[in-house]
């Protein structure tokens, strides 16, 4: 029975990380760029969630999928954009600064203490499926997945706009040279991160319950190891390394002797450097990645 139970928390653990690692995935793979303030879209959106508690649930998640949308896109516009031609280095340092500042201002506007409040209390409800348990919140957390991943893969795919998006996350300049829009393609990219951020961040705060100025920082973390370790650039890669991750973090806490489960942590990121020694381009290659290492 625990083994049964193990999988179904690997499974939507792995769910939530994928969430969080496609809108990583997505902004790196058109920008070669690791958005660190991702991670404040979401503490955004927790924000949101929490002070409209007595509001009705749909206006909650209207307002919140509205306002990290256009947070993402504003960040788009106005952080990275004019650094957009300086390099990685100040691009990185960029989304640094963008990341510290949001959680500042967060702490200025809100205060330091954390603000608890219930999303939805049914989510919070399990039942049994056999001899284990389901959370209703696990439920919901693995069919938003599904719903995304084919979502995001048919908009890929067949969208005109999905299609440039694909063209320059393998060749920014060929594409730009061939018509493809820089700005739009971008600025997309950015609104899909923060409609990826405001699901995550629905799912984060009905399971926790709380927020902080970082509420994000834990998971997102989780979501870059997930990321490289599934291969930077690849979406695909990006969720399969979230659900490798997620599945080895359950297995370790269910398999370590009680006095070492305060360090899962530095045994689920050793196996990761092992996986990265032997596959420096994480678990899936992509063909633009290639010639980095």
């Amino acid at each position: 029975m625990i083994f049964l139970q193990g999988i179904v928390d690997a499974i939507a653990l792995g769910s939530l990380y994928a969430i969080f690692a496609l809108g990583i995935a997505l902004i790196y793979g058109v920008l070669k760029m690791i958005n660190f303030a991702h991670s404040e879209l979401v503490t955004i959106g927790a924000y949101v969630l929490i002070l409209m508690s007595t509001a009705p649930l749909a206006l909650r998640i209207l307002v919140l999928v509205v306002t990290v949308v256009a947070v993402a896109v504003l960040m788009e516009r106005v952080a990275f954009r004019p650094v957009r031609g300086s390099g990685p280095v100040t691009m990185l340092i960029t989304s640094f600064a963008v990341s510290y500042l949001l959680q500042n201002l967060a702490i200025l506007v809100f205060g330091p203490d954390l603000r608890s409040g219930v999303v939805w209390s049914w989510l919070n409800v399990s039942f049994p499926v056999g001899p284990v348990r389901v959370l209703t919140l696990d439920v919901v957390t693995v069919s938003l997945t599904i719903v995304l991943l084919v979502g995001l893969a048919l908009f890929l795919r067949f969208a005109p706009l999905g299609i440039q998006m694909r063209a320059a996350a393998e060749d920014f300049t060929t594409a730009r040279l061939v018509g493809v829009r820089a700005n739009v393609v971008i600025a997309a990219a950015f609104a899909i991160s923060g409609l990826l951020a405001a699901v995550a961040a629905f799912l984060l705060t009905a399971q926790t319950g709380v927020v902080t100025n970082t509420i994000g920082v834990q998971v997102v973390l989780m979501a870059f190891v997930a990321t490289i370790l599934g291969g930077m650039g690849s979406l695909t890669g990006a969720v399969a390394g979230a659900y490798a991750l997620g599945a080895v973090s359950v297995a370790l806490q269910l398999l370590l002797p009680l006095e070492m489960r305060p360090f899962r942590d530095a045994f689920l990121f050793g196996a990761v450097f092992v996986v990265l020694v032997f596959r420096p381009n994480g678990l899936i290659t992509v063909r633009s990645a290639q010639g980095r290492v």
